[in-house]
């Protein structure tokens, strides 16, 4: 099975113009980094530069979320999300036109931007809006893009807890034709010791990524006696059904999201690696265009989804949304979200 797992966001506040420089530079660096050449990299630079630009001259709260992620050919994308509190755009259709400007920004608009990306979503309200902008090194061939498929596309956000270099959350999917799995994990506490608990737990669910949940929880609670603990979820997803298996132990939240229902998933008190009771397994039938949701606890438990047009959206855009608007603000915060492809 195709695993993918532990992005780590690093956040940029924009609200004003000396910190679009910032942003830039460490996306071009990080893009450098992994394997973009010149060209590419420019193309980065240029993206950055128009979305910190948009956000400073027109956005409240402004902040960019910058991230690699695996492309599922063995390279990187450079994934930059633009997440604001407002005011929207008014016209999305004229906002993606190349040129178009309310107050003399690049000129180049975030036409350019979808132009230059190999994955592109937005999504805009009075709250606020999302955009969601990856890039690659080079672009894919159709038989390479043929080969990246997957019934299920995945949008993860995980920022570290103010104040530290590290997150103590980690998390992990794996696709395999027509089923995928997923972890989440949140080590107790935050920084080195929290992280080392939950990469504990991907680095045992890559091993054996196709195990069932149930199985997978022994195997982590074992593996993760020698750290803190943590508390894990891990989902199991089939095409055929569509059903779902999920079990996890301590306060990992898991919701089933659709246009009808919204369902918590059960999970179990205790921390795998210390204290766990014996395993159950839950399965859950899926209804047609059911996403999964799971998070950390660096998000409160009590949220909705303020858009239900948010669910026809990029995962990344509807995991940048709920982070958004229901974060805590003082600890690991991760979402997770998997979603069936159409057709």
């Amino acid at each position: 099975m195709e695993v993918s797992s532990g992005i780590t966001h690093r956040l940029y506040p924009l609200t004003e113009q000396s910190q679009i420089g910032e942003l830039r530079r460490d996306a071009v660096a990080l893009a450098q980094a992994s394997g973009f050449d010149d060209v590419a990299a420019g193309q980065v630079a240029l993206v950055a530069t128009e979305l910190g630009s948009n956000l400073v001259k027109h956005a409240r709260s402004g902040q960019v979320l910058l991230a690699r992620v695996a492309d599922g050919r063995g390279s990187w994308q450079i994934e930059l999300i633009s997440v604001d509190q407002g005011p929207g755009i008014d016209d999305v259709a004229a906002a993606m036109t190349d040129g178009f400007s309310t107050v003399g920004t690049l000129g180049q608009g975030l036409g350019a931007v979808r132009r230059l990306s190999h994955d592109f979503d937005l999504h805009s309200s009075p709250d606020g809006t999302v955009i969601l902008a990856r890039l690659q090194a080079h672009s894919a061939s159709v038989a390479d893009a043929a080969t990246l498929l997957q019934a299920f596309s995945v949008g993860v956000v995980a920022i570290a807890a103010p104040g530290e270099t590290v997150c103590g959350d980690a998390w992990a999917v794996a696709q395999d034709g027509e089923r995928a799995s997923a972890l989440l994990a949140d080590g107790l506490g935050h920084g080195p010791h929290a992280a080392e608990a939950a990469n504990a737990a991907v680095e045992c669910f890559a091993g054996m990524p196709a195990a069932a949940p149930r199985q997978l929880l022994d195997q982590m609670h074992r593996a993760l006696r020698a750290t803190r603990g943590a508390a894990v979820a891990l989902a199991q997803l089939e095409l055929a059904g569509p059903s779902l298996e999920y079990s996890g132990a301590g306060n990992i939240c898991g919701r089933l999201l659709s246009g009808v229902e919204d369902r918590t998933l059960a999970t179990q008190h205790g921390t795998v690696g210390l204290a766990m009771r014996q395993v159950q397994p839950n399965r859950y039938t899926l209804g047609d265009h059911t996403l999964l949701v799971m998070h950390s606890d660096g998000l409160a438990t009590r949220w909705r989804l303020a858009h239900p047009s948010l669910l026809r959206h990029h995962p990344a855009i509807i995991a940048a949304t709920l982070w958004r608007d229901n974060r805590r603000g003082r600890d690991d915060a991760t979402v997770l979200v998997l979603k069936r492809n159409s057709g």
